[in-house]
């Protein structure tokens, strides 16, 4: 990546309250992604609403979170999973990406499989998911893929319900973000630290010409992604405390830094891209960033 922008701190705004905090023993994600801890949540998958309400999931207990506009959170479901990505559907419901069950469907508080399997296979461990403009559903299936074993999948469901195999030579692919035209797909390559964009409807879909768009350096690498309507794209860089802005060209715009915790791993624009929210994980905390006030002159352009 080239020179570091311009600095600033991100604003909490809230965080998950104690008597949310999971009291029990630590599960088996727990056991395998963070040995010898005790963890409250592990808060991901963050999705807006147009009034301000946050959604997100906690990704060892299963829980469903909302948080309103004024701060006040609610389990607004729980159930025997390990949801890892959130997407709001144009009907209302959601999409959840389970690590360990796959695609779901939540609506009216009753979730239903999409997909389990894959050619009669289960998927590795899905982590997070993006919508087209022809709403297709690509979605990244990670597992515990790495640079010693570079496997993570990327798939896409099509409207029609046909599947898709995009990639499957990823050391844990992981955010996605697709540019507003559907044209170009952001992923997030965690075990890389980078982030790697191809062509969406690739002229070879047995080889997509696949380049590597942003190479970051420093704490594990990139989680979620999110791209707004200007081209800008957020990148929740894990462990390092940070969230990078990137202009349409992927030069760096902005470094947000996350008070309280270094496991930052989520973000979303406001609709009118005015704002940033930036879920931090260790402290369980949602952050906001006015980029208005933050680069007033790429505002107004």
């Amino acid at each position: 990546m080239l020179g570091l922008p311009p600095t600033i701190t991100a604003t909490p705004i809230a965080r998950l309250p104690e008597a949310l905090h999971w009291r029990g023993e630590p599960n088996d994600w727990v056991r395998a992604t963070r040995p010898g801890q005790r963890l409250h949540s592990f808060l991901e998958g963050l999705s807006l609403e147009a009034d301000g309400t946050a959604w997100m999931v906690d990704v060892p207990y299963g829980r469903i979170l909302r948080v309103s506009c004024d701060g006040v959170w609610q389990v607004a479901h729980e159930y025997d999973g390990e949801p890892h990505g959130l997407l709001r559907l144009p009907d209302g419901a959601f999409v959840v990406a389970d690590y360990r069950r796959g695609l779901l469907r939540l609506e009216n508080g009753a979730l239903t499989p999409i997909l389990s399997r894959v050619n009669t296979e289960n998927f590795r461990g899905l982590s997070d998911l993006c919508r087209g403009p022809d709403g297709s559903l690509w979605f990244t299936d990670s597992g515990r893929s790495s640079l010693s074993d570079p496997t993570g999948r990327i798939f896409r469901l099509r409207p029609d319900g046909a599947l898709d195999l995009v990639l499957n030579n990823l050391p844990y692919p992981n955010g996605l973000a697709l540019s507003q035209d559907g044209r170009f797909l952001h992923v997030a390559v965690t075990r890389a630290n980078a982030v790697w964009r191809l062509l969406a409807d690739a002229p070879d879909p047995l080889l997509p010409m696949v380049g590597t768009y942003l190479q970051l350096s420093g704490g594990l690498g990139p989680d979620g992604l999110a791209m707004d309507g200007r081209g800008r794209l957020a990148v929740a860089h894990a462990q390092a405390g940070t969230a990078w802005l990137f202009d349409p060209l992927g030069f760096p715009l902005l470094r947000i830094r996350t008070p309280g915790g270094l496991w930052t791993t989520s973000v979303a624009f406001s609709a009118d891209s005015r704002t940033l929210f930036i879920l931090e994980a260790q402290a369980g905390a949602l952050h906001r960033v006015d980029l208005h006030e933050a680069l007033p002159e790429e505002s107004e352009t």
